[in-house]
């Protein structure tokens, strides 16, 4: 990864990380304040404002620094994948407790206290970290005193399963959306990092980078030929997750879902579409 790709590199004309003294020129280099996901999931935008690029999504529990904050947004990498670009300030918090535990189904709901019956105060999505201050009966007490189905969680750190198809395979019929990680939206690179992040595999998070730094390439044939469960099928701008050696599943704009169908029909409607050709198979 370059460290001057503006994606990944906390860099401005005007404001830089302190680490990239020297590297990079800035008017300024600030020390970054580190703080914690408060919200269910926090967009992080191209630009200030509301309606700017949804670049990516941080979820509940994610670490991040902070180099600025000005009118609401803050100015900040998050530390998983190291994506940069501005979050709403009403999404940050105390950068302790740590999260213990992590949503470990497609959605679960936070209810005010332990009891099926009452009304839900908000929802989290797969891999959403919480902390865990107790148990009570079939919940899990959270620190600031909400609950959630304590069979949903599971502790921060052991894969959720070693297959990460099958966690991707759970996102099937989720709308697409332009940088979205959670199960309201996804898009084709957040589904394969997510999906790989549950199985304790880290990933860049956009599908060029996928393409350059995950795997090993396998030779692409006409018919293609000798796939396999797991492997990554790469377009320009586009992946997609082989669920057995001839159906691909992926979040896609064309069908506007995650969805699972022969690779030969992607293939062929891609390139149709001016996309061009698969551009490279890798295998993890």
């Amino acid at each position: 990864m370059m460290l001057t790709d503006p994606r990944t590199t906390p860099a401005r004309p005007d404001l830089a990380a302190d680490f990239l003294a020297g590297t990079v020129v800035a008017t300024r280099y600030v020390r970054a304040r580190e703080q914690r996901i408060v919200a269910a999931s926090a967009p992080l935008r191209r630009e200030p404002r509301p309606d700017a690029l949804l670049d990516t999504e941080a979820l509940a529990g994610e670490a991040v620094r902070v180099f600025e904050e000005e009118e609401g947004w803050a100015w900040a990498q998050l530390a998983g994948d190291g994506y940069v670009g501005y979050l709403p300030v009403s999404a940050l918090g105390a950068f302790e407790p740590a999260p213990t535990h992590r949503v470990a189904v497609l959605r679960t709901f936070v209810y005010p206290g332990p009891s099926i019956k009452l009304p839900p105060v908000g929802a989290l999505s797969l891999m959403a970290g919480v902390t865990v201050s107790g148990f009570e009966g079939d919940f899990a007490r959270l620190a600031d005193g909400s609950a959630i189905f304590a069979r949903h969680l599971a502790f921060v750190g052991p894969p959720l399963a070693d297959d990460f198809v099958t966690i991707a395979e759970r996102f099937v019929g989720v709308p697409y959306l332009w940088g979205g990680k959670t199960s309201l939206g996804i898009d084709c690179s957040g589904l394969v990092q997510l999906a790989l992040s549950a199985a304790a595999v880290e990933a860049p998070r956009d599908s060029d980078l996928q393409e350059r730094t995950l795997g090993s390439p396998l030779p692409i044939t006409e018919e293609f030929t000798g796939l396999r469960r797991g492997d990554l099928v790469f377009w320009k701008g586009h992946v997609g997750i082989m669920v057995d050696s001839a159906n691909l599943l992926h979040a896609n704009g064309h069908h506007m879902a995650t969805v699972i169908e022969p690779l030969a029909v992607a293939t062929a409607r891609i390139e149709a579409a001016g996309a061009g050709p698969v551009t490279s198979i890798k295998r993890l």
